[in-house]
């Protein structure tokens, strides 16, 4: 099947060869790390070798902590970190930078994955999330390398189209060492789409084993380089198409209510900075870039078009929108902002984190709106309601304390 699987995909690039070249003409980001992803590599073995994979920002913010402890651990072991977007690899340079050595995953072809496993030869390949490669599991699998699953989850989409390819996936899952998922409900999804029950095991969520990433004195640089002592900051994180307007909107609805108002908005991806910059120009309000060193003393809003800020930027806001809510995209981490104990707007698509934020709004530190109406209310609520606004900040510190203790399961297990 993996014999087929494999003539199908090289079949399918041949046939949309044009298709794909246009793309890598046009769009940079597709383009990037080819070489790598095509199976080229520089990387000379010299002690035993383990690969962590994230795919993009979110997995990488994931597994850091999982990968700094591993380290610690296991210091004796050179550890490679391997991404599939642009934007993932850059974050994981500058992350593990003097920790652990950063490349690209490599297309699921044979040849791609041969040259990246008989270059690296891990002895362990530990992926974040539920990322199914069927050639790499099976090559490395007859290599004799044990490849994990940690923080595994699969929404009721993609539970939905799984389990019509479960006589494909049951083989490839039942290749892997162990499948560590987040909740009881994703174990039994994995095992009803075809993996061994006896490999899966339910560990948590490596997102409530963050931790601030800040001393006290790193925060107020923060706060005197963009001037935010005097101000109440709203922060419009990971924004899509069509969010930024509603974070304008809210912002607009409350600045003039409360004038010590200030908004950081973050759109999810950098090739949408000039669409967005062309909303702010049309916005009325004083706007700069943090690029360009830019502060809230001169400016009402402040685009953060810098890489690897935003979860340290949390720090200084009063509350955040998490954005991907609105688009179908099925939001994004809000304990990011909470980790700081910040409370969190979220809109109503957030199956990506289905069972974070059940846990978040139960515990009163996250509240989901539904349209801009609610929106606005909710972020006027906590420039206006005092009561509520400690009430959140201070349930978001017992958060974590309740669960975390994933990353000592995983560590264990491996």
């Amino acid at each position: 099947m993996v014999f087929i699987y494999n003539f199908f995909l090289i079949f399918l690039c041949i046939i949309l060869s044009p298709i794909i070249l246009i793309a890598f003409i046009i769009q940079p980001k597709f383009r990037a790390g080819f070489w790598n992803k095509s199976g080229f590599y520089s990387f000379k073995k010299q002690r035993k070798t383990t690969v962590f994979h994230a795919v993009s920002v979110g997995e990488v913010n994931a597994v850091k902590d999982l990968i700094f402890q591993y380290k610690k651990l296991h210091n004796d072991e050179d550890i490679i970190v391997t991404t599939t977007t642009l934007t993932g690899q850059t974050l994981a340079k500058k992350v593990f930078a003097g920790c652990a050595a950063v490349t690209y995953f490599p297309y699921d072809f044979f040849f791609s994955v041969l040259s990246f496993l008989d270059i690296f030869k891990p002895e362990k390949i530990i992926v974040a999330e539920t990322e199914i490669w069927p050639c790499f599991v099976t090559l490395a699998k007859l290599k004799g390398i044990k490849v994990y699953t940690v923080n595994g989850r699969i929404s009721p989409h993609s539970y939905d189209g799984y389990k019509k390819l479960k006589f494909f996936l049951s083989p490839i899952l039942n290749r892997y060492e162990k499948i560590f998922m987040q909740t009881k409900d994703d174990s039994l999804r994995i095992i009803d789409v075809g993996a061994d029950s006896a490999k899966v095991e339910v560990m948590g969520n490596l997102k409530f084993d963050i931790r601030p990433n800040l001393s006290n004195d790193e925060i107020e640089k923060y706060s005197d380089e963009l001037k935010t002592q005097n101000y109440r900051l709203f922060i419009g994180a990971s924004t899509h198409k069509g969010e930024d307007e509603m974070v304008l909107t809210a912002f607009d609805f409350i600045k003039q209510k409360h004038p010590d108002a200030k908004l950081l908005l973050v759109p999810r991806h950098p090739e949408r900075y000039d669409e967005v910059i062309s909303l702010l120009n049309n916005s009325g309000y004083k706007w700069g870039k943090r690029s360009f060193k830019d502060n809230f003393e001169q400016n009402d809003i402040i685009l953060l078009d810098t890489m690897g800020e935003l979860s340290k930027l949390f720090s200084l806001c009063h509350v955040a929108f998490i954005g991907g809510s609105f688009s179908q995209t099925g939001g994004h981490n809000p304990l990011e902002a909470n980790v700081w104990n910040k409370p969190v707007i979220s809109g109503p698509c957030i199956f990506n984190f289905k069972d974070v934020y059940r846990i978040v709004t139960e515990k009163n530190c996250a509240v989901i709106v539904n349209n801009q109406e609610e929106f606005n209310s909710e972020l006027l609520s906590f420039y206006e309601n005092n009561g509520k606004y400690s009430s959140y900040c201070n349930n978001a510190k017992f958060v974590f304390s309740e669960n975390n203790g994933a990353i000592k399961y995983v560590l264990d297990r491996i």
